[in-house]
């Protein structure tokens, strides 16, 4: 017999009874019934219930031990009575009668409580993580995250594509996020950086000749956390292919992750077929997002019009400076009462805006500010063009162009939950393409760049060179399923003179592009190939399927919102001597 196991903890069946059997696991629960001691013994596979009664040598053992103690059980399988057997195990018509125990790590008293699954305070849970780990729902949530590692990694494989391992310790990037810097010991002064992403290196690979690339990639960036992005780090499926178009990048990608959130989706519906294609100022129009959720039914509408030489003085000063009015739909809120409305006014405010503006309809009579200062011929007009009913309501959001969008999606969003009009069971993706390539950047008074420089616009130089910057769109895209934004992407800009001109409309010279950028734009003066990709986040994929809030339960070892690790004491000071081989000396941050 082996020394720790011939089972696991979820194996033995009706079948087994009479054989000798030996598990091991964690003392998950204990219930002392005066003469019989009942154990739920745990491993990673599942629960099997030892019995043992107080003539047994095994009871004495078993019963001074506290729960989360490792023992190995030698015993016999037998069968439960009719009325104890637990349906809800596997292994619940059986039960094993220990007849040796061997204590093979006896568990202080815990901290937390690993059985059941209460709430404990976020410090606690990730300084004792392992114990964290062994809770059901947690196990399960990583076993997950393996699981659909896996299966990408088996469709990117089977649609042609070769995994590679881009470096790790790399140059600081003068784009984007902050990087984490690591000093050098043999280069005194200098730093490697962190990759932020593989960008420039799977770029580097397609210039290589290497046609379709990809990696489950660890991406570092020194940002502050959010309940869907980890600090520190995360993961992504990371991928590049040459001589595509856009159209080329979606087939790859749809039966990739379209495939795995059917594969794990647990019962809920995928969308079929080609994503749906939105257009990035559709998206703002209709939805006040970039990331829509496209399981909540209301539509976003721009009726600005409406409201010039209004009779309502707020929005006709708003428009008459060039803001924008949107109106928000909120069906069958007129019945509920004008709490409801208020209470959004309120939650507007909260939020950092100014309000929102309302109409509520009653048994067909329009009420609330706006209906009272629009006028009844101009608030009648506005329902029949909104499609409204006898008992709904409208909110308002009104500003700038941008402000307004952003208002109106968030008010979008609360107002479906609120009517609990978010349909539920159903993953819906969708892309949103042709971004604006710039935009005017109010505070330094400049045309920037509105989403990824290296992307290729649409036009190409033509455009660069004839149209005005705010209307040249780009070849970039994101991926969204269910209102969260899984990856960006583009089809890339591979040639240096279309590049030179880009930045120069943003206002970089060509010696910064070549000072900033020099690997990447060297590397295309030899020959690059058209070449385009995305990297969709994995902790992202697999909070959506395990249907989690936050990422931090999916991830095995996160940090807290201070990007510090509890556990191992992350980040800690250094000694002296080691700062020394570094030739670096800390400066103290001023006080107060």
């Amino acid at each position: 017999m082996h020394a720790y196991r011939t089972h696991s903890c979820t194996a033995l069946r009706a079948s087994d009874v009479g054989e000798q059997v030996r598990l091991s696991g964690w003392v998950h629960r204990k219930r002392d019934h005066g003469n019989l001691l009942f154990i739920d013994l745990r491993d990673h596979y599942g629960l099997t219930q030892i019995v043992t009664d107080s003539d047994s040598p095994a009871f004495a053992a078993l019963e001074r031990l506290r729960v989360e103690s490792v023992v190995t059980v030698t015993g016999t399988v037998v069968a439960r009575s009719a009325e104890t057997v637990n349906t809800n195990l596997p292994t619940g018509e059986i039960e094993v009668r220990a007849g040796e125990v061997v204590v093979q790590s006896a568990a202080d008293e815990l901290p937390m409580p690993v059985a059941g699954e209460q709430e404990y305070p976020e410090d606690i849970r990730l300084r004792y993580r392992f114990l964290d780990l062994r809770r059901e729902r947690l196990h399960r949530n990583i076993m997950l995250r393996s699981q659909v590692i896996a299966s990408l990694r088996k469709r990117m494989v089977d649609q042609g594509f070769t995994e590679f391992q881009t470096p790790i310790l790399t140059a600081s990037s003068p784009e984007g996020a902050r990087d984490y810097l690591v000093p050098s010991r043999v280069h005194p002064g200098k730093f490697y950086a962190l990759p932020q992403a593989p960008q420039m290196f799977k770029q580097l690979l397609m210039v290589a000749g290497f046609d379709r690339y990809f990696q489950i990639a660890p991406c570092f960036r020194d940002e502050d956390a959010r309940a869907d992005r980890s600090p520190g780090e995360f993961y992504q499926l990371d991928l590049e292919m040459s001589f595509v178009t856009q159209d080329d990048v979606f087939a790859a990608l749809e039966p990739v992750l379209g495939g795995v959130f059917k594969e794990f989706a647990n019962g809920k519906a995928v969308t079929e077929g080609a994503f749906p294609r939105i257009p990035y100022r559709e998206s703002m129009l209709k939805y006040g997002s970039d990331k829509p959720d496209l399981r909540n039914p209301l539509v976003i509408s721009d009726v600005t019009d409406h409201f010039i030489g209004s009779g309502f003085g707020l929005f006709d000063k708003i428009v008459g400076s060039g803001g924008k009015v949107r109106a928000i739909p909120a069906p069958g809120a007129g019945a509920i009462s004008r709490k409801f409305f208020d209470d959004m006014n309120d939650w507007a405010r909260s939020e950092g805006h100014a309000g929102l503006g309302y109409i509520n309809i009653r048994d067909g009579v329009p009420g609330g500010p706006i209906a009272k200062n629009h006028g009844e011929e101009g608030t009648a007009k506005l329902i029949a063009e909104l499609g409204l009913g006898p008992n709904d309501g409208v909110f308002f959001a009104a500003g700038k162009e941008l402000q307004a969008a952003k208002l109106a999606g968030a008010a979008r969003t609360r107002v479906g939950e609120q009517l609990n009009l978010i349909e539920q069971g159903v993953f819906k993706f969708c892309w949103i393409v042709d971004f604006p390539m710039f935009e005017y950047d109010e505070d330094a008074k400049k045309i920037d760049f509105s989403h990824n420089p290296f992307s290729m616009p649409q036009g190409e130089m033509e455009a660069l060179e004839t149209m005005d910057p705010l209307d040249i769109l780009a070849w970039q895209y994101d991926i969204v399923c269910n209102g969260v934004e899984l990856s960006s992407g583009a089809i890339r800009n591979h040639r240096p003179d279309i590049m030179y001109k880009a930045f120069e409309i943003a206002g970089y010279t060509k010696e910064d592009v070549e000072k900033n950028f020099s690997g990447m734009i060297n590397a295309f003066k030899f020959g690059a190939p058209p070449h385009g990709g995305s990297a969709p986040g994995v902790d992202r994929m697999v909070m959506l399927l395990a249907d989690e809030p936050n990422i931090r339960e999916v991830v095995l070892f996160p940090m807290n919102q201070k990007a510090e690790d509890l556990m191992m004491g992350a980040p800690s000071p250094v000694s002296l001597k080691q700062l020394r081989e570094l030739n670096i000396r800390v400066a103290e941050p001023p006080k107060g």
